[in-house]
C-alpha cells in the first residue's frame, strides 16, 4: 500500500463518488475504480457498498478508513518534524487560498516562492472561503475573505474595497433599475452586497438577479451590458477607467473585503511556513 492509495480512501469518502473524486484529483475514473479495486483485494474486504446516490461504508470500510486516517496523519507529522529539524527550507507546504486571492495575486507569489526555496512542495487548495474554514486544519496556511478564522493566528494582509459597476451611467436623484449579476462567493460578501443594497434601496433596485459561478464570468456578463455588477478592487484592472461605477460606503466608510492569512498555534516552526507567511505579510497587494 502507498501513502496515496490511503490518500484516496479519504478523498473517496469525503467526496462519496468515484466520478467526483477522479474530478478531484485530476485522474481517470477507470483509473480511480482499479486503484479501489487493488486496495480492496489487499485488504481482502469490501470497503464501500455502491449506491445510487453514494458510496456508502462498510464496517471493515470504516476500519480502514480509521486507518487511513493515522497513516496519513503520522507521515505528515514525520515530514513535519524532518523539516523542522533541517537548517535547509525544505518539505510540504500545504495551502488552502480564497478561488480569487489564488486567481489574482497566488502565481506571482508561488513563482517567487518556489524560486527562492526549490525544495519546497506546495500542496495547494483553492475554493470558497467557508469551505477552507472547515477544513482549515487539514492545512498549514489558510488565505481567507471576509471573517478571519476562529482559533488560530490570523494577519491581515489588506482591505478590498468593493464597487459596484454599469455599462449605463448611475444617475442621482433618480431610481436606477437594472439586472444584478451575482457570482459564487462565501455568506459573508453576498451579506455585505444584500446589506449595501438594501440602505441604497431609493436608488437602486436590482430587477433580478443573475448568478454565475465565476468572477470573471460576472465581469463579462457587466460588460455586455447584461446587468450591474459588485466586484472588489483587487479585480477591477482597469475597469474603474472604463466603466461608470459606485464605492460602495456605508455611514462614510468604505465597504470591503478583508483578506486574511490563518495558521495553527505552532504552525510557524516549520521553516518553510514561516518564509511563506514572510513572503505574505510583507507584500504590498493593492
Amino acid at each position: 500500500m502507498k501513502i496515496e492509495d490511503y490518500a484516496l480512501l479519504l478523498s473517496l469518502n469525503k467526496i462519496g463518488t468515484i466520478r467526483g473524486t477522479a474530478k478531484s484529483i485530476l485522474i481517470s475514473q477507470p483509473a480511480v475504480t482499479q486503484r479501489l479495486k487493488y486496495i480492496e483485494d489487499y485488504f481482502g474486504q469490501a470497503i464501500f457498498i455502491r449506491t445510487p446516490k453514494r458510496l456508502v461504508l462498510t464496517p471493515s470500510g470504516e476500519m480502514i478508513l480509521s486507518h487511513a486516517a493515522l497513516v496519513i496523519d503520522q507521515e505528515q507529522k514525520i515530514k513535519n518534524a524532518l523539516a523542522e529539524s533541517s537548517k535547509e527550507v525544505q518539505g510540504t507546504l500545504s495551502i488552502a487560498c480564497s478561488s480569487l486571492i489564488s486567481q489574482r495575486f497566488l502565481p506571482a507569489i508561488l513563482g517567487e516562492f518556489n524560486t527562492k526555496f526549490p525544495k519546497v512542495a506546495i500542496d495547494l487548495v483553492t475554493g470558497i472561503s467557508e469551505d477552507i474554514k472547515r477544513d482549515h486544519r487539514n492545512y498549514h496556511v489558510c488565505i481567507i475573505r471576509g471573517e478571519k478564522l476562529k482559533e488560530t493566528t490570523c494577519v491581515r494582509l489588506f482591505d478590498d474595497p468593493l464597487f459596484i459597476f454599469d455599462t449605463e451611467p448611475f444617475p442621482e436623484n433618480k431610481m436606477k433599475k437594472r439586472p444584478l449579476i451575482s457570482f459564487s462567493s462565501d455568506d459573508s460578501m453576498h451579506e455585505l452586497v444584500d446589506n449595501w443594497l438594501y440602505h441604497h434601496q431609493g436608488e437602486i433596485q436590482p430587477l433580478r438577479t443573475i448568478t454565475v459561478d465565476q468572477i470573471e464570468t460576472c465581469k463579462q456578463f457587466m460588460k455586455q451590458g447584461l446587468g450591474m455588477a459588485v466586484l472588489p478592487e483587487s479585480v477591477s484592472d482597469s475597469m474603474k477607467d472604463e466603466y461608470p461605477h459606485v464605492p460602495l460606503k456605508l455611514n462614510g466608510e468604505a465597504v470591503t473585503r478583508d483578506t486574511w492569512v490563518c495558521y495553527q498555534e505552532g504552525a510557524r516552526r516549520l521553516p518553510q511556513v514561516d518564509q511563506f507567511i514572510n513572503a505574505l505579510t510583507t507584500r504590498s497587494f493593492l
